[in-house]
């Protein structure tokens, strides 16, 4: 038996870091032009990241989760240098070479830091009630953690949809995503969230 299992405060404070250290998404504002009827064809993820590294990650799970809901797509960063990622006249000459016909865009615009309370909690040593006399003594017998302070980072992101023949934001999402766990998951989970959103408004498929 390790030493966590052998005490239980170890233990509970070990299960509520675990609970807390979830990466979570959540919207914050979600906008949709309501003249916009049409679906994407195809459409070009660009990640604005410092780290190429992260953008590559980043747009290839985005392709990925776009293709699987029936809508192709193409990462910039297999079509676009680095040092053209910004520049909008090579952008537009490259969506209209491969058909593109929506830019999906993504940024971070901040971060923020939220505090939380991780209440107390009771255990029972086992078995608290296998007689009489365990059912009656256990609140006598009942072991507690005490509750504590928490705090977890958060990233506030924009993610927008434009047509490409115009330039024409036609779909704006603002979530918060936790910064606890790996850059994978975080990426996976705010993906995600945005690709089922886009999915459940009618924006992908055919």
């Amino acid at each position: 038996m390790t030493r966590s299992m052998r005490n239980p405060y170890r233990l509970l404070a070990l299960i509520a870091m675990l609970v807390t250290a979830c990466a979570t998404t959540q919207l914050n504002a979600l906008w949709k032009d309501p003249s916009y009827k049409a679906r994407p064809y195809r459409v070009m993820v660009i990640g604005v990241a410092k780290n190429p590294v992260n953008r590559r990650i980043f747009e290839d799970e985005f392709v990925r989760q776009l293709n699987a809901h029936g809508t192709e797509a193409i990462a910039s960063y297999t079509v676009l240098p680095d040092r053209q990622e910004d520049d909008h006249a090579v952008i537009a000459a490259k969506l209209a070479q491969l058909g593109a016909d929506t830019v999906l865009i993504t940024r971070m615009v901040s971060k923020k830091t939220v505090q939380f309370y991780v209440p107390g909690t009771a255990y029972y040593p086992p078995p608290y009630y296998g007689t009489w006399p365990d059912y009656y003594g256990y609140g006598y017998q009942a072991l507690y953690t005490p509750g504590y302070m928490a705090e977890e980072e958060f990233a506030v992101i924009e993610t927008n949809l434009y047509e490409a023949r115009n330039d024409k934001l036609v779909w704006s999402a603002s979530s918060e995503t936790g910064l606890s766990g790996s850059d994978q998951s975080r990426i996976k989970s705010y993906i995600g969230i945005m690709v089922k959103t886009m999915a459940g408004q009618g924006l992908l498929g055919r």
